[in-house]
């Protein structure tokens, strides 16, 4: 009986063993706060891949780059210092212009237009990150973008001399083009940047301004569309490679599912993040044409100098863009 028990128990430690063996930990890092529809988004990926694989792939999120801060997060991805992360791509524009494609303002405005643009662009950007170790799992859109300021602003003057808060070549360009004086700031900064004075206006989704409070620091919100530029969730290739051909499947089904999931809830976000501005009593402006006319004519300006940075391939997307955009 006492051998019985022995073999019994040994048994079930080689079981305990092979289980834990076969369990795969991986640890991801995004920038933003646990709220943000594109976390809750990450959370229900993950959850998607755990039950998908029963538990054989583990995946441990940190948010609020608690972690990992946005500039730093692609290149821990590419390292391995994590096997998953999620990017403000064009964040990583002064790597490759192609990066920053959906930044460029005004060239994508609509629902519509931002899905032709990224068609287009994927198989480029796809390429370009596996060179680098790195393959793009899926992309949300932001919702539309808007000027937080403490004062009206009615045009592009009344921007001019502002200390400008930018994350990305294309926004200090824009600053730049717009008479404002760039400055970079993390959205974990945001709040405090603009408490201290090194920052008195900014230009982002409105989801942002509820993540960070945006009544506490600024008065208006003038929503004037500009770009939805992609978060782009990223694996590590050697990692994703090195799971079984059923895990893999798992991952990459529930990517299909957050990214049309992820969609819907950026367009959730696009009004109901405007209300809750409203609701913190934030003044909602609708732009005047002539701000209108003076930040088109600046994202035509920052299309030219983003397509001369691309070269060929660039011009190759662009005029596929056109040909797909709704008119």
């Amino acid at each position: 009986m006492t051998f019985r028990r022995t073999m019994l128990a040994a048994a079930m430690l080689a079981l305990g063993s092979a289980a834990a063996q076969a369990q795969t930990r991986w640890t991801m890092a995004t920038a933003y706060a646990e709220g943000n529809f594109h976390t809750r988004n990450i959370r229900a990926f993950i959850e998607d891949v755990q039950q998908g694989t029963q538990g054989r792939l583990q995946i441990s999120l940190h948010a609020g780059a608690s972690l990992l801060t946005m500039p730093n997060i692609k290149r821990g991805v590419q390292t391995g210092q994590v096997q998953l992360g999620e990017v403000l791509l064009s964040v990583h524009g002064n790597e490759d212009p192609f990066f920053e494609l959906d930044s460029v303002p005004f060239l994508a405005n609509t629902w519509d237009a931002t899905a032709a643009l990224s068609r287009v662009s994927l198989p480029f950007i796809r390429a370009r990150l596996e060179r680098q170790g790195i393959i793009p799992l899926y992309a949300v859109p932001w919702p539309s973008q808007a000027f937080y300021t403490r004062t009206e602003v009615r045009s592009a003057a009344d921007l001019r001399g502002l200390r400008f808060r930018t994350y990305n070549t294309l926004t200090q360009r824009m600053a730049e083009l717009l008479g404002a004086v760039p400055v970079t700031v993390q959205v974990a900064e945001i709040p405090q940047a603009f408490a201290t004075g090194v920052i008195g206006a900014m230009f982002t989704a409105a989801q942002t301004g509820v993540d960070t409070s945006a009544w506490d620091y600024s008065r208006y919100f003038t929503d004037v569309g500009g770009m939805r530029a992609r978060n782009f969730v990223i694996v590590n290739a050697r990692a994703f490679r090195g799971l079984d051909e059923a895990t893999r499947a798992v991952v990459t089904q529930a990517a299909e599912r957050a990214a049309a999931r992820g969609l819907d809830f950026a367009k959730a976000a696009e009004s109901e993040m405007v209300g809750r501005l409203r609701e913190r009593g934030m003044q909602v402006i609708e732009p005047s044409a002539e701000f209108m006319g003076q930040l088109r004519e600046v994202g035509a300006r920052q299309t030219q100098e983003w397509a001369q940075r691309a070269g060929a391939e660039g011009g190759q997307v662009l005029e596929a863009y056109r040909a797909a955009a709704p008119q």
